[in-house]
C-alpha cells in the first residue's frame, strides 16, 4: 500500500495547488482528467468515473510541436518549506480544539515522513472520523492489522462525518490499495474508501467472511461499481476454491461485463476461472480470448494472468499443443511465473 498525502489550495475553478513533501505542483483540468506540472515533471491523470481508479502517465519533457507549452502559461510555483505546510499559527492554536490540533499535527508529520510521530498524534484524534481514517490506513501500512481494523471500523461508523476536517484545513488524503495482484485503487475519505480498506485488513487477517460482508455492503450501496465487483470476485474464488455455488455467483456477478478497461479485463479473468471450475471450458476460452483482444493500457501482470488461465483452459479442452505453446511463451518471458516451469516438465 502506498501513501499519498498533500495540502491542497484551490486557486481557481479547475486549478489546484498541491503542496507535498517533494515540492509544489499545479493541477489543471476537470474532475477525472488532470494535467499536473511539478518537481517530478509533467503528468497526465485520467480517472474512471465512479470507480476511484486513475492512471497517471509521465509526459516527456522539452518543447512540443504546439505553439505553447504548459510552462509558458503556468504561474511560477511557490517555494514552501515542508514543515510549514501543515503548521497552525500560534494564535490559531489558542482557539483550535485539541483533537483537531492533533489531527493537523499528525498530517504534518505524515508529510514529513515521520510515521511513528504521526500515529502518536492521530491516536489522540481517532474519535474524529478523519483521524480514525488516517490512523486506520497508517496502521495498515505498518502491518498493525488489529489496530487498523479497529480504527477503520470506527471511521465506518462515523462515515457521515468523513472529510469534514480535511475540508476545513484544506487537506486531501488519498490511499492506494491493491484490489488484485494486477490492479490498485486510489481511495479517499468516504465510506467506500474505508470499507475497501477494511476488506484489505480482513483479508490479511484471514477473516474472509468479514471481508465478504464489507464488499456485499458496498455492492448494495454501489451495485455497478466494477472495483467492488472485482474485489468480491477475487475474494470469493480465493476463499472458496472450486465451490460450484460460489463459481455460479461469480459468473452472475460479471454478467454483461465487456472489455472496456483494465478493470473489466480483470473481471473477465475471474469469470473465466469460475467457468473453468464449472466445467465450461469453451465459454472460459471465449471469455479469455475476448479479454486478450485489447492489450493497450493493460499491465504485463494482467496479460500474463489471462494467458496463463487460457493455457489451463486449452489443457482442459484437450488442446495440448496450444496449451504448451502458451506456457512456453510465458516461460520465455518470466521463467518463475506461477507453476509454468513444472507444467513444462523443466
Amino acid at each position: 500500500m502506498s501513501f499519498r498525502f498533500w495540502r491542497r489550495i484551490r486557486i481557481a475553478p479547475g486549478v489546484t495547488l498541491n503542496l507535498s513533501k517533494s515540492g509544489g505542483s499545479l493541477s489543471f483540468g476537470p474532475r477525472g482528467a488532470k494535467f499536473t506540472v511539478g518537481s517530478r515533471g509533467k503528468r497526465a491523470t485520467v480517472g474512471i468515473p465512479g470507480t476511484g481508479l486513475f492512471y497517471t502517465t509521465t509526459l516527456p519533457s522539452g518543447r512540443s510541436g504546439g505553439r505553447k507549452n504548459m510552462s509558458s502559461v503556468a504561474p511560477a510555483l511557490p517555494s514552501v518549506r515542508a514543515e510549514d505546510r501543515l503548521t497552525l499559527g500560534f494564535f490559531k492554536r489558542l482557539v483550535t480544539p485539541d483533537d483537531e490540533e492533533s489531527l493537523v499535527d499528525g498530517c504534518r508529520e505524515l508529510v514529513l515522513g515521520n510515521e511513528d510521530k504521526a500515529l502518536q498524534h492521530l491516536e489522540q484524534a481517532a474519535h474524529l472520523a478523519d483521524g480514525a481514517y488516517l490512523a486506520g490506513f497508517l496502521t495498515l501500512k505498518k502491518e498493525q492489522l488489529t489496530e487498523a481494523a479497529d480504527y477503520l471500523a470506527m471511521a465506518a461508523e462515523k462515515h457521515n462525518r468523513l472529510g469534514r476536517y480535511f475540508s476545513k484545513y484544506g487537506i486531501s488524503a488519498v490511499m492506494s490499495l491493491p484490489i488484485t495482484g494486477e490492479v490498485s485503487a486510489h481511495v479517499g475519505p468516504d465510506l467506500r474508501g474505508v470499507l475497501l480498506g477494511l476488506v484489505e485488513v480482513y483479508q490479511r487477517l484471514e477473516r474472509w467472511q468479514d471481508a465478504i460482508a464489507c464488499l456485499e455492503r458496498l455492492r448494495r450501496l454501489e451495485p455497478d461499481d466494477v472495483v467492488v465487483k472485482l474485489s468480491l470476485a477475487e475474494l470469493l474464488l480465493d476463499a472458496h476454491p472450486g465451490d460450484k455455488k460460489v463459481c455460479q455467483k461469480v459468473v452472475r456477478l460479471v454478467e454483461g461485463i465487456e472489455n472496456e478497461t483494465p478493470i473489466h479485463a480483470a473481471l473477465m479473468l475471474y469469470k473465466a476461472k469460475a467457468l473453468r471450475h464449472l466445467g465450461l471450458a469453451t465459454a472460459a476460452r471465449d471469455t479469455l480470448t475476448a479479454a486478450l483482444r485489447r492489450k493497450k493500457g493493460r499491465s504485463e501482470e494482467l496479460l500474463k494472468a489471462l494467458r496463463y488461465e487460457r493455457a489451463l483452459v486449452y489443457e482442459d479442452l484437450g488442446q495440448h499443443r496450444r496449451s504448451r505453446s502458451e506456457l512456453e511463451k510465458l516461460y520465455a518471458e518470466a521463467p518463475d511465473y506461477e507453476d509454468v516451469a513444472i507444467r513444462l516438465g523443466l
